[in-house]
């Protein structure tokens, strides 16, 4: 083919009017209702987000802990890429992640089975997606490409109660979303705690549910687990305003952190917290997604007090004197002035 010959251009002209006519025709009226009823699948898929170091996989090795001693069968999925959610339920031994496995099998020519990346204990089924080292790619892409791979092993023929994923809230690129925007999970799960950065992730991923509801999505929020719980309210607050349920409060005990440290589990009945965590599985599998109202940045900091916040700052606009500092020279104005007749 050469374009040089006229006879050889193709011509564009249908393909232009079809895309015209596809862009003019008016979109259809997205479903803002939450279902309310029980998941349809067998499977409840199920994400939980939250911000980074505020208990999510402490929350989750021990919810998964406690569904399996009650039964129920559970699969673990970290997709952080620090990929620690499973160290608590290995007792602190790295699970190999789906990720690097796979990279090297593919350079040895072989394929990935699953006993290469999944691995079980205490009756829960944990793997680990993993992620790019430090500036070596991009965290949401490897999330793409782990479930990409889970597909490869057959991940919608397994056969699970519950398949809890572990995301990172405060990171924003769509790979971190794709429970949400995919409608990969029936219900989101948030984790923080009294504080403004953990309650400002939640309320972020309110948004994204929010903003897919609004594009025809499905996904909800079924409610907020309050980690490190010092009774100060403001997780409450929150809930409250989003109108989300408190699933759970796990108090800011010392107890906790030094098990938690030192990888030892507590969901389960021979612990003291054996009945919170027995509570919180119940909670979580039988609480309905809910359609959040996210808080603009105002609303949010209202739920702190101002002192602690500066929420009491006035902005104050800059000049252009102010931004050229010590270089700062009145020029003369180009702007016609004419005098007044």
């Amino acid at each position: 083919m050469s374009l040089d010959d006229p006879k050889d251009v193709p011509d564009l002209s249908d393909y232009d009017s079809k895309l015209r006519k596809e862009a003019a025709e008016p979109l259809a009226e997205p479903t803002l209702e939450v279902p309310q009823a029980e998941p349809t699948k067998h499977t409840q898929i199920i994400a939980i987000y939250g911000k980074g170091g505020i208990g999510k996989s402490f929350t989750l090795a021990n919810l998964s802990h406690m569904m399996a001693e009650q039964g129920k069968r559970v699969l673990l999925i970290g997709c952080d890429p620090k990929s620690d959610t499973t160290s608590l339920l290995f007792g602190g031994k790295a699970c190999p992640t789906i990720i690097e496995t796979s990279t090297k099998k593919k350079l040895a020519g072989e394929e990935v089975a699953i006993g290469d990346v999944c691995f079980k204990r205490g009756g829960v089924f944990a793997m680990e997606l993993g992620g790019p080292e430090v500036g070596r790619g991009c965290g949401g892409r490897g999330i793409i490409h782990g479930f990409e791979l889970l597909e490869k092993l057959g991940f919608h023929d397994w056969d699970f109660d519950y398949v809890l994923l572990d995301f990172l809230g405060d990171v924003v690129c769509g790979g971190f979303g794709l429970p949400i925007a995919r409608d990969m999970a029936q219900k989101v799960i948030l984790v923080a705690s009294n504080d403004l950065q953990s309650l400002y992730v939640a309320n972020n991923v309110c948004s994204a549910v929010e903003y897919f509801r609004r594009m025809g999505g499905n996904v909800g929020v079924a409610g907020l687990v309050i980690n490190k719980d010092d009774h100060s309210g403001e997780a409450q607050a929150f809930a409250k305003s989003v109108d989300i349920p408190v699933l759970a409060a796990i108090p800011a005990d010392d107890d906790l952190r030094k098990k938690s440290a030192n990888y030892q589990i507590v969901g389960t009945a021979a612990s003291r917290w054996g009945g919170l965590f027995a509570e919180l599985a119940e909670e979580v599998g039988l609480a309905p997604p809910c359609r959040p109202t996210p808080l603009d940045q105002d609303g949010l900091l209202a739920l702190f007090d101002s002192k602690d916040t500066g929420g009491d700052v006035v902005l104050e606009p800059a000049t252009d004197a102010d931004m050229r500092g010590s270089k700062s020279v009145e020029r003369p104005s180009l702007e016609v002035v004419y005098d007044e007749a």
